[in-house]
């Protein structure tokens, strides 16, 4: 399925022509190329957004920040069960901050939420932040993922003052993707099968992706993928990347593998966790924002599967800017935002570098 037939299968899902002019990939570029997975626009289309990463040299590990300097309505869904965060409980629609400044995705595990003070110093630097009369406090949420056991040295990863080097970085410039930033360290299909200590997972990263509709409502998200389960193209149901056969003979399709065989035996360590943030220029409230992380998820589940497990912590996020001043119709932000995330998770894969012992799609797709 080459770029112009999924452009028009995605506006036909959404329904009644509505999206019959939808933009998110280079236009240059559709109907000239049979690769079906190529650049899908980028969130930082969405006006006030600006993205950086920080990419540590000494082992595949990062952060990447996502800054709204102007402010952003917030929202959350965490899906997976062993979630690291901060700020999350802020987000909820009953408490009383309503815009955050920036969202922070990191490798490190739990230690990688310190890239968020980084961030906040970054900010406050810049009287960025919610005005308390004697200071203005950035609102800076933040996600990770599990990435310790890439590159033997699990003592590093990142800190503040990654965070801060992530926000020195950030632009407006078409977002860098792949194996970078919070995607340094990650992989896809953690299923331990044949012997013991056999490795068959493979490198992933992070990607984003980002649709506008005839309109100029903008619906993005950037999602850093470091899942146990298989990703797939939804569309054809081919595994992209995930967990390999020990002889290299195809994947194992993890999902099917558990169903068949009734039991689940991950990598050690697993290194799990998916997570992202939807951007969008409507003009949401909180409990919208809320419902479109919520909703963001079932793009998630339609690209990772399995998901959502006990030693995952998948997490997204959405920041609405309410620079378009149309009227928001939920349902459509909804299915948009669901499909960018699909599409960043596409993206993550398949933009991805790999690493000695975690082969990335390109090479496979190459071999």
């Amino acid at each position: 399925m080459n770029r112009r037939s999924f452009l028009e299968k995605t506006a036909g899902v959404t329904g009644a022509g509505v999206l019959s002019g939808l933009t998110g990939w280079n236009e240059s570029a559709v109907g000239q190329t049979d690769d079906p997975y190529g650049p899908s626009g980028s969130i930082t289309d969405v006006e006030g957004i600006r993205v950086g990463h920080f990419t540590d040299a000494r082992r595949p590990t990062g952060c990447t920040v996502i800054l709204a300097a102007e402010g952003a309505v917030g929202g959350v869904d965490v899906r997976g069960g062993a979630p690291g965060t901060r700020e999350t409980d802020l987000l909820d629609p009953v408490n009383m901050v309503q815009r955050v400044h920036a969202i922070v995705l990191s490798g490190g595990s739990a230690f990688g939420l310190d890239t968020a003070t980084g961030v906040m110093r970054y900010l406050e630097e810049r009287s960025i932040g919610f005005d308390v009369r004697i200071a203005r406090v950035p609102i800076v949420p933040a996600a990770i993922l599990f990435d310790l056991g890439i590159g033997g040295r699990p003592e590093i990863r990142p800190d503040a003052d990654a965070g801060y080097q992530a926000c020195q970085a950030a632009t407006s410039d078409l977002v860098p993707e792949g194996s970078i930033g919070a995607g340094a360290g990650a992989t896809v299909g953690k299923l331990s099968v044949g012997a013991r200590g056999t490795r068959t997972a493979m490198k992933s990263g992070i990607g984003n992706a980002c649709f506008t509709t005839p309109d100029g409502l903008r619906v993005g998200a950037i999602v850093a993928v470091n899942a146990v389960g298989d990703v797939y193209d939804p569309d054809t149901g081919r595994v992209l990347a995930g967990a390999r056969m020990p002889d290299g003979s195809g994947f194992v399709h993890v999902a099917r593998r558990i169903r068949e065989s009734g039991s689940l035996r991950l990598e050690t360590p697993p290194g799990n966790t998916t997570i992202g943030v939807i951007v969008t220029n409507a003009g949401l409230t909180k409990t919208q924002a809320s419902r479109i992380a919520q909703v963001g998820h079932d793009g998630l589940a339609r690209a990772i599967n399995p998901a959502h497990l006990q030693a995952d912590g998948d997490t997204l996020f959405t920041m609405a800017t309410g620079t378009w001043k149309g009227d928001v119709n939920l349902s459509l932000v909804s299915i948009l935002a669901a499909e960018a995330v699909t599409r960043a998770i596409i993206r993550a894969v398949v933009t991805a570098e790999g690493l000695e012992g975690y082969p990335s799609y390109s090479d496979l797709d190459s071999g």
